[in-house]
């Protein structure tokens, strides 16, 4: 992705038609055209965003909205529906609380349908808009087939292959493979990032979602891992106090830290000896068995 730079001098018009003619000599697919924000109704700027859709007459003309606004989304939606012929509409901050009663009011009023959801201020952030997963969400039901969707775009399916095939070898599980794990999970955001797709999670206190979402934890797991030697890592076992120690003050932590990541590790490499020995039978007895013991606290083992 590609930035046109522009000058606070130059008029809209002028930078949007230097913009087109510069992405036609570079062959580029598409030009998005990012107008000004605004949160009141202006008649100068709405007079600009006029004359700027007249000169560039685009392919869509999205309505950018954001979902924590709620029903006052609905002023602004109607006062654009009535300036602009507008094809679609784009929801921001999805993952806020609001994000219901801002959809069906701007898909009332402008009669156009929402074509994107946006849960960050990143590019991946952005997705195809699934009125039925939506539902899903606001209801608490999750949303698998999106979560699912992320996985097969996110995750490196070579390293998953490797695992897999390592595992199944019977070879060590290590701390490559950990921080490899770690990787991809903060690849697709993080457990802030995956949260709102897994089903029951309504249940769960605000103060211990957010606490989850604001979490460093995995980033400061990644930094430990990546602070020791790669013999170290190959082979965890010679990780003694003082090397402990080193490893604590080169990734910025504590002893007690690299500890409990150690603990970690041990669970997770027990886990996939499990399943090594056990096959798909024993993969699938052990997630019974996980299952079942979750179940019996009443729902996700969160603290």
């Amino acid at each position: 992705m590609l930035f046109f730079p522009s000058a606070p001098e130059q008029k809209p018009v002028d930078i949007v038609r230097a913009a087109i003619d510069d992405a036609r000599k570079s062959f580029a697919d598409v030009l998005i055209v990012d107008t000004a924000g605004r949160l009141a109704i202006d008649e100068a700027m709405m007079a600009e965003i006029k004359a700027l859709h007249a000169a560039v007459n685009p392919a869509e003309t999205l309505f950018v909205v954001d979902a924590m606004t709620g029903q006052d989304a609905a002023n602004t939606a109607k006062a654009f529906g009535e300036a602009l012929p507008l094809t679609g509409v784009v929801l921001t901050k999805t993952d806020g609380d609001a994000r219901g009663g801002a959809a069906l009011s701007v898909r009332h009023i402008t009669g156009k349908p929402i074509k994107f959801t946006g849960t960050g201020e990143k590019v991946d952030g952005l997705d195809v808009f699934h009125p039925e997963r939506v539902a899903s969400r606001i209801l608490d039901m999750g949303d698998v087939l999106s979560l699912v969707e992320q996985v097969e775009q996110q995750v490196d399916k070579d390293k998953a292959q490797k695992l897999a095939e390592k595992v199944a070898k019977g070879k060590k599980f290590d701390l490559n493979d950990m921080r490899d794990q770690l990787e991809q999970m903060q690849n697709m955001g993080g457990i802030g990032g995956l949260m709102d797709k897994l089903p029951g999670l309504g249940q769960i206190p605000e103060h211990l979602k957010a606490q989850v979402s604001q979490s460093k934890e995995v980033p400061r797991m990644i930094a430990i891992i990546n602070s020791m030697t790669k013999k170290e890592r190959r082979n965890p076992g010679l990780l003694n106090g003082s090397r402990r120690a080193r490893i604590a003050r080169g990734s910025g932590t504590q002893p007690a830290d690299v500890n409990k990541l150690m603990k970690q590790y041990m669970q997770m490499e027990k886990m996939m000896g499990k399943l090594a020995g056990g096959g798909m039978k024993g993969m699938m007895r052990n997630m019974k068995g996980m299952l079942g013991a979750m179940g019996g606290k009443g729902g996700l083992p969160f603290r």
